[in-house]
């Protein structure tokens, strides 16, 4: 892949939400009042959340599962309590932490294993299902692509993830986050059109024995997202 790219980016993220938005992050995936443009960033997460989770088996026990980009851990509690052994992965320390402080007592037959790291180190292991909620929006679609693709050679099952589809309301937001002092921004969204992610998903040689299947987007105020299956050919 574009490693350099993909490398310099991944820094960036771990350094916005390690430290400039750990406080903004852990009040959004809370239950406390927040703005209303928080407010429907919040209703679209849970929305997406949903729709990750209904894609999912019902009965996950015995499955292992990657939650890639896992954030402070709400997706990944509700696959452990389906019984999944779940690996959660983010690149930011405090949102780990965070997530471990959140931990339910009891999630019933499952498990949850909570890491600061790359979501790609080979060290976690294969996996049944792989879910990347919006933590792939602020690559560029080759380096996207090319992350499905080494997580594909790991997953047995499906691969669910989202993306930020290109429309207008989009590059407006992007165009006024430019606005923000460069410390107070986060790191830009990159919109991709659909039909162009296929493409480049068709075209990588490493996704050849997978193809896209279900897809959902999910548009709440200000969060617009849209999720795509990949399942094995």
């Amino acid at each position: 892949m574009a490693n350099g790219s993909y490398q310099e980016r991944r820094e960036e993220i771990e350094t916005y939400f390690d430290r400039t938005a750990a406080d903004a992050w852990r009040k959004l995936t809370s239950d406390v009042k927040v703005s209303r443009i928080r407010a429907t960033v919040r209703a679209g997460r849970d929305d997406m959340r949903a729709t990750l989770l209904n894609w999912l088996p019902a009965d996950l026990t015995g499955k292992r599962l990657l939650d890639a980009g896992c954030g402070t851990g709400a997706l990944a509690f509700e696959a452990a309590r389906r019984g999944a052994e779940v690996v959660a992965i983010d690149v930011a320390p405090t949102l780990i932490q965070i997530a471990q402080e959140r931990t339910p007592k009891d999630l019933g037959p499952g498990s949850v294993h909570f890491e600061a790291g790359d979501m790609l180190d080979p060290a976690h292991g294969r996996f049944d299902h792989v879910v990347a909620m919006d933590s792939l929006i602020h690559y560029v679609p080759a380096d996207v692509v090319k992350v499905l693709a080494g997580l594909a050679g790991r997953t047995g099952g499906s691969i669910l993830f989202t993306f930020a589809p290109k429309t207008p309301a989009l590059a407006v937001m992007h165009a006024v986050g430019q606005l923000f002092p460069r410390g107070n921004r986060s790191p830009a969204i990159v919109p991709v059109g659909p039909d162009r992610l296929r493409a480049l998903l068709a075209a990588e040689p490493a996704l050849a024995g997978w193809r896209a299947q279900r897809t959902k987007r999910i548009a709440v105020g200000f969060y617009t997202s849209q999720a795509l299956e990949l399942v094995p050919a």
